[in-house]
């Protein structure tokens, strides 16, 4: 019998459904795309870029950045503004943006 798991099965009711009522999934699965986490990448370290920029970045298609772009706005992680025929997106979710720079910190620890 594997070690790394309970022998019997119980849990702590309160504390489950506590932590299951908090849980934003809509967020965690913006993430959860490998093409958006890119995207999200991409727009941490370049503060605002052009569709046809995250799309260079992510190795897409325009209509597959776009798309994914148009997935984070509905989400609440990106905002855009237009500039003439040019649509610029940013992050606007301070959570993701200290998740990406926690992230960056903790990997800068381990490989110094």
């Amino acid at each position: 019998m594997a070690k790394d798991r309970c022998d019997i099965y119980c849990y702590n009711e309160e504390k489950v459904n506590r932590i299951k009522s908090s849980i934003d999934v809509e967020k965690a699965q913006g993430l959860a795309d490998e093409t958006r986490l890119k995207i999200v990448l991409a727009l941490y370290m370049g503060e605002e870029l052009c569709v046809c920029d995250v799309a260079n970045i992510a190795g897409s298609i325009v209509a597959t950045a776009s798309h994914h772009l148009r997935l984070l706005r509905n989400m609440g992680i990106a905002s855009y503004h237009k500039e003439g025929k040019l649509a610029f997106y940013s992050l606007n979710d301070e959570h993701i943006k200290q998740l990406i720079q926690v992230l960056f910190t903790k990997k800068e620890e381990i490989t110094i």
